[in-house]
C-alpha cells in the first residue's frame, strides 16, 4: 500500500465483549474471594491462564453447580453459596452506554461479530444488566453473530476456535479484523490469520482507535464520561 493510501475496512470485525465493550474488573474476584478464605484465586483463575474446571465452565462442560462446589472447596467451612456467587460475579461491572451507538456505526460498516469466552453464569449476569439500563436487544441486534465460549464449545486464544467461526460465516481471515484485550488472545488470531489489535481499555476507549483504523465513528460512540 502507498504511504498515505488508507486502508480499506475489514470485511468482518470480530469484537471481544469483557475490556472491550462491557467493563470489568479482573481483580474483583480476587479480592472478594479472599474473603472468603481462598487466598490463592489468583493462582486458580488468571486472564492469561486458567484451572481446567474454569476452562470446562467457559466451554459448557460442567454445571453451574459443580462449579460453585469447586469454589467453596477452597473457601472457609461455613461459606454460603450466595457469597461464592456474589464474589464469582464480582468481576463484571457495567456497560458505557455508547457501546450501543458504536456497535450500531460499525454493524452499519462491515459485518460486525462478538466472541467472548465467557460463562452460562457471567452471560445471564451481564445479559440481564443490559436488558435493564442499555437494551440488550438493541445490542444484539447489532451484530451478525454472537458467540460465547461455552455455546460454542471452543474458546480463545486457539487459533482453531477463529478458523471455525470464520468457517462457520463464510470469512476469509486475512479480511477479518479481531479486538481484544487480552494479548493471548490477540496471538491465537494472529496465528490464524487474522488481523488485530491488542486493545488496552483504561489507556484508550476503543472507538478512537476505530475512527485512526478508518471506521466512520458517531459522536455519541465515544466515551465522554
Amino acid at each position: 500500500m502507498i504511504e498515505g493510501e488508507e486502508r480499506p475496512l475489514p470485511t468482518a470485525l470480530i469484537l471481544d465483549f469483557g475490556g472491550v465493550l462491557y467493563d470489568i474488573d479482573y481483580d474483583a474476584p480476587v479480592r472478594e474471594f479472599a474473603k472468603l478464605g481462598l487466598t490463592d484465586f489468583a493462582g486458580l483463575y488468571q486472564q492469561a491462564a486458567q484451572s481446567p474446571e474454569f476452562d470446562d465452565l467457559e466451554c459448557g462442560r460442567i454445571t453451574p453447580d459443580a462449579f460453585y462446589r469447586f469454589l467453596e472447596g477452597h473457601c472457609k467451612p461455613g461459606t454460603r453459596r450466595q457469597q461464592v456467587v456474589d464474589a464469582w460475579n464480582s468481576i463484571l461491572l457495567d456497560m458505557h452506554p455508547s457501546r450501543i451507538d458504536l456497535v450500531r456505526a460499525l454493524g452499519e460498516q462491515t459485518r460486525l461479530f462478538l466472541f467472548s469466552n465467557t460463562n452460562v453464569i457471567h452471560a445471564h449476569v451481564f445479559e440481564g444488566w443490559m436488558e435493564q439500563n442499555v437494551g440488550l436487544s438493541a445490542f444484539r441486534s447489532a451484530f451478525e453473530g454472537i458467540h460465547y465460549s461455552h455455546e460454542l464449545g471452543e474458546r480463545k486464544p486457539d487459533p482453531q476456535a477463529f478458523r471455525s467461526l470464520c468457517l462457520q460465516h463464510g470469512l476469509q481471515p486475512q479480511g477479518v479484523l479481531f479486538i481484544d484485550d487480552s494479548r493471548q488472545h490477540v496471538e491465537g488470531a494472529a496465528s490464524a490469520g487474522l488481523e488485530v489489535h491488542w486493545h488496552h481499555p483504561v489507556e484508550q476507549d476503543v472507538a478512537i482507535w476505530l475512527q485512526h483504523r478508518g471506521f466512520n465513528i458517531p459522536e455519541a460512540a465515544f466515551k465522554t464520561t
